[in-house]
Protein backbone atom coordinates (compact mmCIF):
# COMPACT_ATOMS: atom_id res chain seq x y z
CA UNK A 1 0.00 0.00 0.00
CA UNK A 2 1.44 3.46 -1.35
CA UNK A 3 2.26 6.52 1.27
CA UNK A 4 -0.88 7.96 -0.88
CA UNK A 5 -3.34 5.42 -0.52
CA UNK A 6 -2.66 4.87 3.32
CA UNK A 7 -3.34 8.79 3.92
CA UNK A 8 -6.28 8.44 2.11
CA UNK A 9 -7.62 5.34 3.85
CA UNK A 10 -6.65 6.67 7.15
CA UNK A 11 -8.73 9.56 6.65
CA UNK A 12 -11.79 7.99 5.36
CA UNK A 13 -11.41 5.75 8.26
CA UNK A 14 -11.16 8.93 10.68
CA UNK A 15 -13.74 10.41 8.85
CA UNK A 16 -16.27 7.37 9.36
CA UNK A 17 -15.16 7.06 12.79
CA UNK A 18 -16.37 10.80 13.80
CA UNK A 19 -19.63 10.25 11.75
CA UNK A 20 -20.30 7.13 13.89
CA UNK A 21 -19.31 8.86 16.82
CA UNK A 22 -21.48 12.13 15.96
CA UNK A 23 -24.81 9.84 15.08
CA UNK A 24 -24.42 7.75 18.78
CA UNK A 25 -24.23 11.35 20.54
CA UNK A 26 -28.09 11.85 18.79
CA UNK A 27 -29.31 8.58 19.92
CA UNK A 28 -31.01 9.94 23.27
CA UNK A 29 -31.93 13.02 20.83
CA UNK A 30 -35.93 14.01 20.28
CA UNK A 31 -36.60 13.01 16.71
CA UNK A 32 -38.60 16.65 16.20
CA UNK A 33 -39.10 19.39 18.81
CA UNK A 34 -41.40 22.39 19.17
CA UNK A 35 -41.15 25.94 20.39
CA UNK A 36 -43.81 27.47 22.31
CA UNK A 37 -44.27 31.10 21.15
CA UNK A 38 -47.32 33.14 21.30
CA UNK A 39 -50.03 34.80 19.26
CA UNK A 40 -49.58 34.59 15.28
CA UNK A 41 -47.96 38.28 14.16
CA UNK A 42 -46.23 39.18 17.29
CA UNK A 43 -42.85 39.38 17.54
CA UNK A 44 -42.58 36.11 19.90
CA UNK A 45 -44.32 33.92 16.94
CA UNK A 46 -41.56 35.75 14.15
CA UNK A 47 -38.65 35.13 16.60
CA UNK A 48 -39.84 31.72 17.68
CA UNK A 49 -40.95 30.30 13.97
CA UNK A 50 -37.68 31.81 12.78
CA UNK A 51 -35.42 30.01 15.30
CA UNK A 52 -36.90 26.54 15.48
CA UNK A 53 -36.51 26.94 11.36
CA UNK A 54 -32.41 27.65 11.58
CA UNK A 55 -31.72 25.09 14.23
CA UNK A 56 -33.77 22.29 12.23
CA UNK A 57 -31.99 23.27 9.25
CA UNK A 58 -28.58 23.40 10.71
CA UNK A 59 -29.14 20.82 12.92
CA UNK A 60 -31.01 18.09 10.17
CA UNK A 61 -34.01 17.46 12.77
CA UNK A 62 -37.38 18.65 12.83
CA UNK A 63 -38.54 21.17 14.41
CA UNK A 64 -41.24 24.29 14.07
CA UNK A 65 -42.79 26.84 16.36
CA UNK A 66 -46.29 26.75 17.95
CA UNK A 67 -49.04 28.86 18.81
CA UNK A 68 -49.35 29.59 22.22
CA UNK A 69 -50.88 31.76 25.22
CA UNK A 70 -47.36 33.38 25.47
CA UNK A 71 -44.31 33.65 28.45
CA UNK A 72 -46.58 32.55 31.08
CA UNK A 73 -48.00 29.45 29.54
CA UNK A 74 -44.65 28.79 27.84
CA UNK A 75 -43.33 28.21 30.95
CA UNK A 76 -45.65 25.72 32.12
CA UNK A 77 -45.60 23.98 28.48
CA UNK A 78 -41.79 23.52 29.36
CA UNK A 79 -42.36 22.48 32.71
CA UNK A 80 -44.66 19.45 31.26
CA UNK A 81 -42.64 18.51 28.65
CA UNK A 82 -45.33 19.12 25.97
CA UNK A 83 -42.99 21.87 24.64
CA UNK A 84 -39.31 21.49 23.87
CA UNK A 85 -38.27 24.82 24.08
CA UNK A 86 -40.36 28.00 24.45
CA UNK A 87 -39.74 31.82 24.98
CA UNK A 88 -40.63 34.06 28.24
CA UNK A 89 -39.83 36.83 30.18
CA UNK A 90 -38.18 36.75 33.53
CA UNK A 91 -41.26 38.33 35.05
CA UNK A 92 -43.47 35.33 34.60
CA UNK A 93 -40.30 33.10 34.75
CA UNK A 94 -39.90 34.38 38.46
CA UNK A 95 -42.82 33.62 39.01
CA UNK A 96 -42.69 30.38 38.04
CA UNK A 97 -39.88 29.32 39.68
CA UNK A 98 -41.29 30.28 43.02
CA UNK A 99 -44.66 28.46 42.62
CA UNK A 100 -46.55 32.08 41.78
CA UNK A 101 -47.82 31.29 38.32
CA UNK A 102 -51.20 32.30 37.96
CA UNK A 103 -51.62 28.39 35.56
CA UNK A 104 -50.00 26.88 38.38
CA UNK A 105 -50.36 28.27 41.80
CA UNK A 106 -48.33 26.43 44.17
CA UNK A 107 -46.47 24.61 41.67
CA UNK A 108 -42.78 25.60 41.36
CA UNK A 109 -41.66 24.79 37.79
CA UNK A 110 -38.05 23.38 38.08
CA UNK A 111 -38.22 21.71 34.69
CA UNK A 112 -37.25 24.94 33.01
CA UNK A 113 -33.76 26.22 32.33
CA UNK A 114 -32.47 29.05 30.06
CA UNK A 115 -30.94 29.28 27.03
CA UNK A 116 -29.86 32.35 25.42
CA UNK A 117 -31.20 36.17 25.77
CA UNK A 118 -33.15 37.38 23.66
CA UNK A 119 -34.01 41.06 23.56
CA UNK A 120 -35.41 43.84 26.24
CA UNK A 121 -38.74 44.68 26.23
CA UNK A 122 -38.74 48.55 27.57
CA UNK A 123 -41.64 50.12 30.22
CA UNK A 124 -42.13 53.74 29.29
CA UNK A 125 -44.17 56.13 29.99
CA UNK A 126 -46.33 58.78 27.53
CA UNK A 127 -48.43 61.71 28.45
CA UNK A 128 -49.83 65.16 26.30
CA UNK A 129 -47.90 67.91 27.18
CA UNK A 130 -51.22 69.86 28.15
CA UNK A 131 -51.48 68.00 31.12
CA UNK A 132 -48.40 69.55 32.65
CA UNK A 133 -47.27 66.00 34.22
CA UNK A 134 -43.42 66.08 33.25
CA UNK A 135 -42.44 63.00 35.35
CA UNK A 136 -44.08 60.34 37.59
CA UNK A 137 -44.15 62.30 40.96
CA UNK A 138 -46.19 64.42 39.51
CA UNK A 139 -48.89 61.68 38.03
CA UNK A 140 -51.86 62.94 40.12
CA UNK A 141 -54.17 60.64 42.58
CA UNK A 142 -56.61 58.60 40.51
CA UNK A 143 -55.29 59.16 37.37
CA UNK A 144 -56.58 57.02 34.57
CA UNK A 145 -53.68 54.88 33.26
CA UNK A 146 -53.77 52.96 30.13
CA UNK A 147 -51.78 49.52 30.66
CA UNK A 148 -52.43 47.57 27.57
CA UNK A 149 -54.14 44.54 26.88
CA UNK A 150 -55.41 42.26 29.85
CA UNK A 151 -53.00 40.17 31.30
CA UNK A 152 -50.11 41.57 28.72
CA UNK A 153 -46.43 41.64 29.97
CA UNK A 154 -47.15 45.54 30.60
CA UNK A 155 -50.89 44.32 32.16
CA UNK A 156 -49.35 42.37 34.72
CA UNK A 157 -45.96 44.48 35.91
CA UNK A 158 -46.74 48.54 35.20
CA UNK A 159 -49.24 48.54 37.28
CA UNK A 160 -47.51 46.90 40.18
CA UNK A 161 -43.95 49.53 39.00
CA UNK A 162 -46.25 51.95 39.57
CA UNK A 163 -47.65 51.07 42.98
CA UNK A 164 -44.41 50.81 43.99
CA UNK A 165 -43.37 54.05 43.24
CA UNK A 166 -46.52 55.52 44.67
CA UNK A 167 -48.69 56.31 41.97
CA UNK A 168 -52.26 56.13 42.78
CA UNK A 169 -54.65 55.92 39.70
CA UNK A 170 -57.33 54.14 38.13
CA UNK A 171 -56.84 50.84 35.90
CA UNK A 172 -57.96 50.65 31.92
CA UNK A 173 -56.99 48.55 29.65
CA UNK A 174 -57.35 47.96 25.88
CA UNK A 175 -54.84 47.74 22.48
CA UNK A 176 -51.99 50.27 22.22
CA UNK A 177 -53.39 52.02 19.39
CA UNK A 178 -56.86 52.22 21.44
CA UNK A 179 -55.21 53.73 24.53
CA UNK A 180 -53.32 56.35 22.53
CA UNK A 181 -56.53 57.69 21.04
CA UNK A 182 -58.25 57.68 24.17
CA UNK A 183 -55.13 59.77 25.68
CA UNK A 184 -55.35 62.09 22.80
CA UNK A 185 -59.46 62.32 23.17
CA UNK A 186 -58.55 63.34 27.13
CA UNK A 187 -60.27 60.09 28.26
CA UNK A 188 -56.82 58.93 29.84
CA UNK A 189 -54.39 61.12 31.32
CA UNK A 190 -51.36 58.32 31.29
CA UNK A 191 -50.58 55.41 28.96
CA UNK A 192 -48.10 52.70 30.69
CA UNK A 193 -46.67 50.97 27.67
CA UNK A 194 -44.54 47.89 28.11
CA UNK A 195 -43.76 46.97 24.17
CA UNK A 196 -41.02 47.27 21.71
CA UNK A 197 -40.39 50.85 20.53
CA UNK A 198 -40.92 52.97 19.27
CA UNK A 199 -44.52 52.60 20.16
CA UNK A 200 -46.44 53.49 16.91
CA UNK A 201 -49.37 54.56 19.12
CA UNK A 202 -46.92 57.01 20.52
CA UNK A 203 -45.42 57.77 16.91
CA UNK A 204 -48.49 58.28 15.91
CA UNK A 205 -49.56 61.20 18.91
CA UNK A 206 -46.45 62.91 17.63
CA UNK A 207 -47.60 63.82 14.64
CA UNK A 208 -51.06 64.94 16.12
CA UNK A 209 -50.12 66.81 19.12
CA UNK A 210 -47.52 67.28 21.67
CA UNK A 211 -46.09 64.57 23.91
CA UNK A 212 -44.26 63.92 27.05
CA UNK A 213 -42.13 60.80 27.15
CA UNK A 214 -41.76 60.73 31.17
CA UNK A 215 -38.77 58.93 32.38
CA UNK A 216 -37.78 57.17 35.60
CA UNK A 217 -35.39 59.41 38.12
CA UNK A 218 -32.38 57.07 38.80
CA UNK A 219 -34.18 56.63 42.50
CA UNK A 220 -36.90 55.28 40.95
CA UNK A 221 -34.98 53.14 38.28
CA UNK A 222 -33.19 51.83 41.37
CA UNK A 223 -36.23 51.43 43.26
CA UNK A 224 -38.10 49.33 40.89
CA UNK A 225 -34.86 47.27 39.95
CA UNK A 226 -34.61 46.20 43.52
CA UNK A 227 -38.30 45.17 43.73
CA UNK A 228 -38.68 43.52 39.73
CA UNK A 229 -36.89 41.00 37.29
CA UNK A 230 -35.96 44.66 35.50
CA UNK A 231 -32.68 46.02 34.19
CA UNK A 232 -31.99 49.56 33.51
CA UNK A 233 -32.63 51.00 29.70
CA UNK A 234 -32.05 54.04 27.72
CA UNK A 235 -35.08 54.67 25.32
CA UNK A 236 -32.66 56.66 22.87
CA UNK A 237 -33.20 60.26 21.83
CA UNK A 238 -33.62 58.88 18.08
CA UNK A 239 -36.84 56.84 19.04
CA UNK A 240 -39.47 59.58 19.26
CA UNK A 241 -39.24 63.16 17.70
CA UNK A 242 -40.27 64.97 21.23
CA UNK A 243 -37.01 63.47 23.21
CA UNK A 244 -33.98 65.74 22.66
CA UNK A 245 -31.90 63.36 24.71
CA UNK A 246 -31.72 59.73 26.05
CA UNK A 247 -34.86 58.47 28.96
CA UNK A 248 -33.97 56.66 31.53
CA UNK A 249 -36.41 53.54 31.87
CA UNK A 250 -36.13 50.04 32.38
CA UNK A 251 -36.38 46.78 30.90
CA UNK A 252 -37.43 43.13 31.09
CA UNK A 253 -35.51 40.71 29.13
CA UNK A 254 -36.76 37.99 27.10
CA UNK A 255 -35.44 34.59 27.57
CA UNK A 256 -35.26 31.55 25.32
CA UNK A 257 -35.91 28.21 27.69
CA UNK A 258 -35.86 24.27 27.22
CA UNK A 259 -36.71 21.20 29.21
CA UNK A 260 -34.22 20.86 31.58
CA UNK A 261 -33.96 17.08 30.93
CA UNK A 262 -33.37 17.35 27.27
CA UNK A 263 -30.31 15.66 26.52
CA UNK A 264 -27.35 17.64 27.20
CA UNK A 265 -25.27 17.03 23.81
CA UNK A 266 -28.92 18.35 22.16
CA UNK A 267 -28.76 21.04 24.35
CA UNK A 268 -25.45 22.03 23.33
CA UNK A 269 -25.33 22.25 19.77
CA UNK A 270 -28.88 24.09 19.76
CA UNK A 271 -26.98 26.87 22.24
CA UNK A 272 -23.88 26.74 19.08
CA UNK A 273 -26.29 26.97 16.09
CA UNK A 274 -28.08 30.03 17.60
CA UNK A 275 -24.82 32.12 18.98
CA UNK A 276 -22.59 31.47 16.59
CA UNK A 277 -25.15 32.54 14.09
CA UNK A 278 -26.25 35.85 14.85
CA UNK A 279 -26.20 37.16 10.80
CA UNK A 280 -28.96 34.41 10.60
CA UNK A 281 -30.77 35.12 13.90
CA UNK A 282 -30.64 38.60 12.09
CA UNK A 283 -32.48 37.79 9.25
CA UNK A 284 -35.34 36.10 11.55
CA UNK A 285 -36.05 39.38 13.39
CA UNK A 286 -34.10 41.93 13.89
CA UNK A 287 -34.69 42.01 17.41
CA UNK A 288 -31.85 39.77 17.77
CA UNK A 289 -29.45 41.83 17.49
CA UNK A 290 -28.77 41.63 20.87
CA UNK A 291 -29.14 38.04 20.78
CA UNK A 292 -25.90 37.28 21.84
CA UNK A 293 -23.89 35.45 24.75
CA UNK A 294 -22.75 38.84 26.59
CA UNK A 295 -26.30 39.22 27.45
CA UNK A 296 -26.57 35.97 29.41
CA UNK A 297 -26.25 37.77 32.57
CA UNK A 298 -29.54 39.79 32.32
CA UNK A 299 -30.79 36.09 33.61
CA UNK A 300 -31.19 36.10 37.37
CA UNK A 301 -34.05 34.11 38.00
CA UNK A 302 -33.53 30.50 35.69
CA UNK A 303 -30.83 27.76 36.08
CA UNK A 304 -29.09 27.58 33.00
CA UNK A 305 -29.27 24.08 30.94
CA UNK A 306 -25.93 22.14 31.38
CA UNK A 307 -25.79 21.73 27.60
CA UNK A 308 -26.12 25.65 27.50
CA UNK A 309 -23.70 26.15 29.90
CA UNK A 310 -21.05 24.05 28.51
CA UNK A 311 -20.98 25.96 25.41
CA UNK A 312 -20.53 29.09 26.96
CA UNK A 313 -18.04 27.94 29.35
CA UNK A 314 -15.66 26.74 26.26
CA UNK A 315 -16.42 30.05 24.70
CA UNK A 316 -15.05 32.23 27.80
CA UNK A 317 -18.45 33.41 29.30
CA UNK A 318 -18.51 32.73 32.91
CA UNK A 319 -22.07 31.88 34.88
CA UNK A 320 -22.72 32.19 38.22
CA UNK A 321 -22.71 28.47 39.63
CA UNK A 322 -25.64 28.94 41.69
CA UNK A 323 -27.70 29.37 38.04
CA UNK A 324 -26.16 25.91 36.28
CA UNK A 325 -28.88 23.27 36.94
CA UNK A 326 -27.63 20.45 38.77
Amino acid sequence: MSTTTRIITGALASTLLIAGTAQADREDWPQSFTVGTASQGGTYFVYGSGWANLVADELGISGGGEVTGGPTQNLALVHGGDVAFGLTTMGPASDAVAGKSPLAPGVAMDNVCALFPMYETPFSIAALSDSGITSISEIPDGARIGFGPAASTSDTYFPAILEELGVDFERRNGGWSDLGGQLQDGLLDVVAFAAGIPIPAVSQLEVQTDVNIIQFTEEEQQQVMDKFPVSPFDIPASTYTTLEEDARAVSMWNFAIAGCDLPEDFVYEVTKVTMENNDKMMDVHRSAATTIPENIEYNTVLPFHPGAVRWYEENGYEIDPELIKQ
